[in-house]
């Protein structure tokens, strides 16, 4: 080896070093940020229980318990709220929030979801949009939907075809983002935990739906309403005292 590819091997031995010093200094001294939803502390850990609203609209609601497979995938310090809202029609809205703690594998793409509990994606139905929200002040909230479709069977035994209509988004103290990436977030998150030692703890917040094909539409804006009376509940960012939007899509 001559002695340019030594320096070019020694440059790089002490990047590789100084990377890892980095990182390793960072874990030592990051902090945890505020949640950006609604909690309260569960006994005996340290895990907390995101708060949803009983009463949305004339939506009756029950609060669901976290499956085994979710809790034993996920981080241990990873906290849960779900909640089935069920309309005088018999609509049903299903609404999910994953709040991350230290580990930040808390958090994952939804679509590795629904493909695991049986869901086909429909690419083409892939939108990012907003949902005018009222509270605490008059602002859009960045939001993604999917739809998804799924042979099921019927009350009568016949199996047909549903369609599922989903959407998300992630919220953060002070920070909200909704993108099919997921890259806005985690810049977001590496900037803060550089420029200040703290970790954002995000939130992701699904709202799920099923329907009859053809009414896909109708389910999502019913959604829509819904998330603009219920969001305001228990989601904290934006706050009243904030005069910059904190909304962003990518």
């Amino acid at each position: 080896m001559n002695k340019q590819r030594w320096i070019v091997f020694a440059a790089a031995l002490a990047l590789m070093g100084g990377g890892a010093g980095l990182l390793t200094n960072l874990r030592a001294h990051q902090r945890l940020g505020l949640a950006g939803v609604r909690t309260i502390p569960l006994a005996g850990g340290r895990n907390v229980q995101v708060v949803l609203p009983p009463n949305v609209l004339d939506y009756e609601s029950e609060a669901l318990e976290v499956d085994a497979i979710t809790t034993n995938t996920l981080p241990s310090d990873t906290s849960y709220g779900q909640r089935l809202y069920t309309a005088p029609d018999k609509f049903r809205v299903s609404v999910s929030v994953v709040l991350m703690g230290s580990d930040r594998t808390s958090l994952h793409k939804p679509q590795y979801c629904l493909q695991g509990q049986g869901w086909q994606l429909d690419r083409s139905g892939a939108l990012t949009t907003t949902v005018p929200i009222q509270r605490p002040y008059p602002y859009d909230l960045p939001v993604v939907r999917l739809l998804a479709s799924k042979e099921m069977t019927d009350a009568n035994g016949q199996k047909r075809t549903a369609r599922g209509v989903y959407v998300y988004w992630y919220v953060a103290d002070g920070a909200i983002s909704a993108s099919s990436s997921g890259f806005q977030r985690m810049w977001w998150m590496a900037r803060d935990l550089l420029r200040t030692g703290v970790l954002q703890r995000w939130a992701y917040i699904s709202y799920f739906a099923v329907c009859y094909p053809g009414q896909e539409e109708e389910a999502f804006e019913r959604i829509k309403r819904h998330i603009a009376a219920s969001a305001p509940e228990f989601q904290l960012t934006p706050r009243a005292a904030e005069t910059t939007s904190v909304t962003a899509r990518q």
